[in-house]
């Protein structure tokens, strides 16, 4: 099974590259961050033609997620409880017995400002979530944009960068956290070095070709469904493209 991350940052603006991608990768499972469409607008008649069974929740100019399944996707479920509370960060499936939670983690703005408040109180809603409906001995997918860099070759320069938003311990912790609940890094299960992101700022020059990116774009898995995977990469090509988003795909397959 092939499951891919995908920030889109407009799912209008980036949907010729999403069904390019698709066409090109045959994807089982994609999941999709930042769409910026209401629920009315979400192309899912586009998908649908391309065979796949679509979820998603959105709200105009912001937020919105979606997962998109070959295979008829069950308890779907948007937001951290029966109201759907950040339903438009949040949304979840089971699809063959793998129980697939993708997020959209906010970005928190600057340390100093309530917002990044906001954002670890997210993550901690979050591992509430997790125990409250999941078990690390199942199969449990989580994935999407984390907004965090989690480990120091994870972002270009990790020294200076320590203490900004997306790269801060107070970040880190909470990522660690969520981690012992029973995650693992899958794409650093089968990839180990350094230079690999999934960002690149749209205001730096040359992001890319100065290699000045920031892997926030996770997969993570239970160790029993990280036990099942065998290879995870991140395809830059989507970010080299015209009109691309400032984010690119991370994936990863598993036997199963």
């Amino acid at each position: 099974m092939k499951i891919a991350s995908f920030n889109v940052n407009s799912i209008r603006a980036r949907l010729p590259i999403v069904i390019g991608w698709i066409q090109n990768e045959s994807p089982d499972v994609l999941c999709l961050q930042e769409t910026k469409v209401t629920d009315a607008e979400f192309p899912r008649g586009v998908f649908e033609d391309m065979k796949y069974h679509t979820v998603f929740r959105g709200e105009k100019s912001y937020n919105g997620v979606a997962i998109l399944s070959k295979i008829f996707p069950k308890n779907i479920r948007a937001g951290f409880d029966e109201f759907e509370s950040e339903g438009t960060r949040l949304i979840a499936a089971t699809v063959q017995n793998i129980s697939v939670i993708n997020t959209y983690v906010p970005q928190g703005a600057h340390p100093l400002l309530k917002q990044f408040r906001y954002k670890l109180d997210w993550l901690q809603r979050l591992h509430e979530y997790f125990d409250k409906n999941y078990q690390p001995d199942q199969d449990v997918l989580w994935l999407g944009d984390f907004n965090v860099a989690p480990e120091p070759a994870d972002v270009y320069d990790p020294e200076h960068l320590l203490g900004s938003i997306g790269y801060h311990p107070d970040e880190h912790a909470a990522i660690l956290r969520l981690k012992k609940w029973g995650f693992v890094d899958v794409f650093r299960l089968h990839q180990h070095g350094s230079e690999q992101y999934t960002f690149w700022d749209y205001r730096v020059k040359d992001a890319i070709a100065r290699k000045r990116g920031w892997r926030v774009d996770h997969i993570w898995a239970t160790r029993p469904l990280a036990q099942k995977s065998t290879k995870a990469w991140i395809d830059v090509a989507p970010r080299l493209l015209e009109r691309p988003s400032d984010h690119t795909l991370i994936v990863a397959e598993f036997e199963v």
